[in-house]
């Protein structure tokens, strides 16, 4: 068994984002253009490198339960700065200092929403949210030619998109928390700043949107590939194979089990996979075989449940069902076919813009429900969250959330597995894997020559193994995802385990 891969298990770390030698080619670019856009690259690195920033902590929770509230959005109004609450209510929000006179904004779906001047805000307050709904009745049954079944309120949603998301090229900044673990302990967690370049919602983008890894702040990894399914998987993949048709760990060197991982990393929830994929439901809606495409009242159905408000907006309520096909992905190498959806879609009553989508793949097919519970020993086999925020009259993400069991240590799927599995020792907790990726989406960039800059200074790798070298001050003035309690202690422990590992 593999106590760890040392070449990853090791807190990496990472240099500044705006280094002095990108600043330094602003300097060009500043004599070569007009005033106003000379203007705009000096308000961009200004703030970029404004290291005085004042951070606002708190939890919201609901004034009626008193449970806290995930998933809130934190923001600074008319910006694109923010972040949401964890698990626990609770969130952390850096704030630039030119926003310092700016309005704090605390909004959840199917609530009134918290507005207050930065300047005011206490630190460490406990923010109550009110329920707000609004009437089905007095929306559904008004006089107009508005769709009224689930149905036709998601293909006016879908035929709106080329309305709602960004038709002009654009940088996004965002923050990558990638964590693996068994049911009882971490196994893997990787924390990362990221860039994603979009050149439009109407160009396809598996050849069109870029990702980069631009820094990283963590990196322990201690994954335990016994079973070795992961590298006979990976050897089938090569056109390879045992000899004998048997694999023993003493045979395998530590760095073949290490391409072994990454390239099991890559086949399903990559970074790549996740944006260009067809689980990217909303951005990907216009390409062939889209989920949320030409043909997707075939495999989902939508009905309207209810009314809702956020931020003073009333927003449609739909829920996802199954339709008369199954679902697939159409993944190369797996059969990850075969599946029911189910799950919710949030639609601004207004401009038909999707505000939220909660999208979960059920194993649903005789052939997905053996291979489900024989692989992964769960039928929830694809889980995704994607919230977006208004920005300049359209829609940009601003978290994405998404869960997959995955192939690592699955033990013995022979016949003498319940043999095996009644051996002294034997934990079926640490057997199963799955993986978590969540992104919070933070600056917007939409000026073209800095656009231009980034496209060609960035190596535009979504390589999340590649080590980088650490610097604190990046990190002391990035907003990040707040880690749960839970989280904190899986954290604190995979560390520890990783530090004595290196000892």
């Amino acid at each position: 068994m593999i106590g760890s891969i040392d070449s990853i298990s090791k807190q990496i770390c990472c240099s500044n984002y705006i280094s002095s030698e990108y600043f330094t080619k602003s300097k060009a670019i500043m004599t070569t253009f007009r005033l106003k856009n000379l203007l705009r690259v000096l308000i961009f690195f200004v703030s970029a490198t404004t290291f005085a920033q004042t951070e606002l902590k708190g939890t919201v929770a609901d004034f009626m339960t008193f449970m806290p509230i995930e998933n809130a959005s934190v923001y600074i109004k008319n910006t694109t700065v923010g972040t949401i609450t964890n698990a626990d209510g609770k969130f952390a929000l850096m704030v630039p200092e030119k926003n310092i006179s700016d309005t704090l904004v605390i909004s959840s779906i199917g609530f009134r929403s918290y507005e207050t001047a930065i300047n005011d805000y206490e630190n460490g307050t406990d923010i109550y949210l009110e329920e707000d709904v609004a009437s089905l009745d007095e929306v559904v049954l008004v006089a107009d030619n508005r769709p009224k079944t689930g149905n036709d309120i998601m293909v006016r949603t879908i035929e709106r998109l080329p309305n709602n998301f960004p038709e002009e090229p654009y940088l996004q900044k965002g923050f990558l928390r990638h964590k693996e673990r068994n049911k009882k302990e971490y196994k893997w967690l990787i924390e990362a700043a990221i860039t994603i370049y979009d050149s439009d919602y109407a160009a396809g983008a598996k050849n069109n949107l870029k990702i980069n890894v631009d820094e990283t702040r963590k990196s322990y990894d201690l994954r335990d590939v016994d079973s070795l399914f992961t590298f006979s998987a990976y050897l089938k993949s090569i056109g390879r194979g045992p000899k004998s048709g048997v694999i023993s760990r003493n045979s395998v060197k530590t760095s073949a089990l290490v391409d072994a991982i990454k390239w099991n990393d890559s086949r399903v929830n990559g970074l790549d996979n996740l944006f260009k994929g067809k689980l990217n439901l909303v951005r990907n809606a216009g390409a062939v075989g889209a989920l949320f495409g030409k043909n997707m009242l075939e495999r989902h159905q939508f009905n309207l449940d209810t009314i809702l408000v956020d931020d003073g907006r009333k927003l449609y309520k739909l829920k996802i069902t199954k339709g008369a096909d199954y679902v697939g992905l159409s993944t190369p190498g797996i059969y990850n076919e075969g599946f029911e959806p189910q799950g919710w879609v949030y639609v601004y009553y207004d401009n038909y813009a999707i505000k939220k989508v909660e999208y979960e793949l059920i194993a649903s097919s005789d052939i997905q429900k053996r291979r489900s519970k024989s692989l992964f020993a769960t039928q929830n086999i694809h889980k995704l969250v994607v919230t977006y925020r208004e920005y300049n009259d359209k829609m940009y993400p601003n978290y994405i959330y998404y869960e997959t069991p995955k192939l690592v240590n699955t033990g013995d799927r022979s016949s003498d597995r319940a043999k095996t599995e009644s051996e002294p020792g034997f934990d079926k907790d640490e057997q199963y894997y799955f993986t978590i990726q969540e992104i919070l989406f933070s600056d917007i960039i939409q000026d073209p020559e800095l656009i231009k800059e980034e496209l060609r200074d960035n190596q535009w790798t979504a390589d999340i193994f590649s080590p980088k070298p650490y610097n604190a001050e990046f990190w002391k003035n990035y907003n990040v995802l707040l880690e749960s309690q839970e989280e904190e202690k899986l954290i604190l422990d995979l560390s520890k385990r990783a530090t004595l590992f290196k000892e």
